[in-house]
């Protein structure tokens, strides 16, 4: 049976996305208030915390898997570092987006200027899945 070596960075980098699993969960309470409808929120707002929540889970599931695909790569040094930190750094981006994006007072109805943070967040998920697809294309 062969073991799985992480590198020193990949390990890490899961360590610390693996404890972000905590605010996830936390999001999921949250979540469970708004579906009872304990917390007022509008239609709009609605969608966007699931959004925001659904991706925080996706996207941490994602780095984790990209932690592994990293170290199929011969990536290193920078491309090394900003392939493996780009994903989890978008599930943070866009989820937060999602959230920063739908806040505010009275009949929120549609995305405030925040909603460029998931646009952000989208743009580091592409960096870091093309930096490992081609990493792992090049090996």
């Amino acid at each position: 049976m062969q073991t799985l070596a992480l590198s020193d960075a990949s390990r890490y980098i899961a360590g610390v996305v693996l404890l972000t699993i905590v605010t996830i969960e936390f999001g999921g309470t949250f979540m469970v208030r708004i579906v009872r409808g304990s917390v007022p929120l509008t239609d709009f707002q609605k969608s966007f915390a699931r959004a925001g929540h659904a991706h925080a889970g996706v996207l941490v599931t994602l780095s984790l898997v990209c932690q592994v695909l990293a170290d199929a790569t011969s990536l290193s040094g920078f491309w090394g570092w900003s392939g493996r930190i780009a994903v989890p750094l978008a599930a943070v981006l866009v989820s937060a987006g999602f959230f920063a994006s739908s806040m505010g007072r009275g009949e929120i109805t549609q995305p405030n200027r925040f909603i460029m943070v998931v646009w952000a967040g989208a743009a580091s998920l592409a960096y870091g899945v093309i930096t490992l697809g081609v990493g792992l294309l090049a090996a």
